[in-house]
Order: structure tokens, then C-alpha cells, then sequence
């Protein structure tokens, strides 16, 4: 317990410098984008002198090194600037849309998880069978499919021909988790299916593997039920996708900014198309970064759970 509460605040500590690091790149790639900060706040008719004014008023023509260590002093307070006019705090909008966008990588992740797990076992017992030479060829398909062209695939079938499902659109868990999940269930599948694909793949080798151990041989000669060793293999199985697992939580993150857009769903995938139509940088700049930031941090939880189902490491 010693040595993993050690490692485990060795992950923390590290998150700091790794948000500065987060922060300062994203900083400095907007800096070199074309828009004027002044021209969207005072519109077309500003004149040169009113935009000379705001640039200096707000600090746009203080050295860089200055303007970043005012953006972390921001930073700090969870101040991320405001849009461009109508003006709103950027924490806001970032705070009303995040939550969608966190409910579709969760629903994502469940699905990836869940058919991940089946396809895996199933191809591992049936090795170099029908079932497995099925298996292979459907996770190799889900693999190469962008998740984007799946979306508009499921769209056009189950919303457009079938209409079982609504093209579009989002309602709210708390008026109807029905309606919730009817909107939801295409963009988090489109998600889900590529990422299940990569995790089944592992899976089913890391099964292949603990399946040829002499603890498994020696439980189904004892008469152990089938159940149980598969259970017992399926836990020594996970250590090595769940290494993955945080990777592939990011992926979906990422992700869910592109389906966002194709179901029209008000997330960050929204946020960061309306902060790039309008050249609102400090948009762009706080959805990058909220995203960016969500990503390390599912990052060392994963690093943690690892720590916690594999022993071996924390000794190193």
C-alpha cells in the first residue's frame, strides 16, 4: 500500500506541470492565428485608432512571455476570457456544454467496453474457429472505419430510412432519460465501435495468452466450472488493455467533437466550430484546453486503476 500511495502521488504531482505544458501549447498555436482580437470585439466599423486602443487596454501588444503568465494568472482564477459579441464568460458556455460531451464518451466508453469484452472472449474460446475467423474479419472492419463516416452510415439507415431513431438533436437526461438515450445511442455507437474493435483485438490475445497457462489447465482438470476460469482468465487478461484504456478514453473525447457536429448535438464540438466560424480565439482557446486537460487527467486515473490491478508495477 506503501509503494503505491507513493507512485500514485508521483502522478499527481506531475499533473501541475503538465496543465502548464498543456496551457502554454495551446497559448502559443493561437497566437499565430490570423484573427484580429480587436476587429471581432468592435466590429467592421472600428477605427484603426479604437482597435490600437482595445489592443493595448487588453494587453494584445505586451510581449508574449507577458500575455502567457497574465493568461495562467487568468487561468488560475478559471477566468478563460469572453466570447466575442454577445459577450459571455467562456467558463459558462464551456460548463454547459462539457456535460453532453462527457455523457457521450461515457456511453461510448460502456458500449466500446462491453463489445470489446464479448468479441474478445468469444474469439479467444474459439480460436482459429468460424467464431474467431469472424471476429478477426469484424475487427478488422471496425477498426479502418472512421467514426465520423460510421455516423453518417447509422444516420441514413436508422434515422433516415428506418426512423427509428432521430436524426439529430438533444434531450436532456433529467426531462427523459427515453429521449435521452434515443438521441444519444447513434453518436455513442459511432464512437464506440472503432474503439471496441482495437480493445477486442487485445483482449483476445491477452486471453489466447492466460488460456494456455498451466493454472488454466490445472482448474479444468480439477473439474473447476467453465464460468469461473474464464473469469479468472478475463481479470489476468485486462492488465494489458487497460494499460490502452486511457488512450483510448482520449480518442473518444477527441471524437465526440466530430460526432457533435454531424448529430447536432450542443457540446464542445459546437462550441469549438462556433469559436472557429467566428475567429473567437479565446473560445477556440478555453475548449481546446478544457479538453486537453480532461484528457490527462482520465490519463493518470487510468495510471492509477493500472497501478491497482497489477501489483508487479509497483515495484518499479
Amino acid at each position: 500500500m506503501v509503494a503505491f500511495l507513493r507512485l500514485a502521488l508521483r502522478r499527481v504531482a506531475m499533473m501541475p506541470v503538465m496543465i502548464l505544458g498543456i496551457a502554454l501549447l495551446v497559448f502559443v498555436v493561437l497566437q499565430f492565428s490570423p484573427v484580429d482580437p480587436a476587429y471581432n470585439a468592435l466590429g467592421e466599423s472600428a477605427t484603426p485608432e479604437a482597435r490600437e486602443a482595445f489592443a493595448e487596454a487588453n494587453g494584445l501588444n505586451d510581449p508574449l512571455p507577458v500575455r502567457y503568465f497574465h493568461f495562467l494568472g487568468q487561468l488560475i482564477h478559471f477566468d478563460l476570457g469572453s466570447t466575442v459579441p454577445p459577450s459571455q464568460p467562456v467558463i459558462d458556455r464551456i460548463t454547459a456544454a462539457f456535460p453532453l460531451t462527457l455523457q457521450l464518451t461515457v456511453l461510448g466508453l460502456v458500449i466500446a467496453i462491453v463489445l470489446a469484452v464479448l468479441g474478445g472472449v468469444l474469439g479467444a474460446m474459439y480460436r482459429d474457429r468460424w467464431p474467431d475467423q469472424l471476429f478477426r474479419v469484424l475487427s478488422m472492419a471496425g477498426v479502418a472505419i472512421p467514426s465520423f463516416w460510421l455516423g453518417v452510415l447509422l444516420i441514413q439507415q436508422f434515422a433516415l430510412n428506418t426512423r427509428i431513431f432521430p436524426t439529430g438533436g438533444y434531450t436532456n437526461i433529467a426531462d427523459s432519460f427515453g429521449g435521452w438515450l434515443e438521441t444519444m445511442i447513434l453518436p455513442a455507437v459511432s464512437l464506440a465501435v472503432p474503439v471496441a474493435a482495437s480493445l477486442a483485438r487485445l483482449i483476445r490475445t491477452s486471453m489466447v495468452t492466460e488460456l494456455d497457462r498451466d493454472y488454466v489447465r490445472t482448474a479444468q482438470g480439477n473439474g473447476l466450472p467453465v464460468f469461473l476460469v474464464i473469469r479468472s482468465v478475463l481479470r489476468n487478461a485486462l492488465v494489458t488493455p487497460l494499460t490502452v484504456l486511457g488512450v483510448k478514453v482520449g480518442y473518444l473525447l477527441s471524437g465526440a467533437v466530430v460526432i457533435e457536429a454531424i448529430f447536432d448535438l450542443p457540446g464542445m464540438g459546437k462550441l469549438i466550430l462556433e469559436g472557429v466560424t467566428g475567429g473567437d480565439i479565446a473560445l477556440v482557446q478555453g475548449t481546446v484546453l478544457t479538453i486537453a486537460i480532461a484528457f490527462l487527467v482520465v490519463n493518470v486515473i487510468v495510471d492509477l486503476l493500472y497501478l491497482l490491478v497489477n501489483p508487479r508495477i509497483r515495484t518499479v
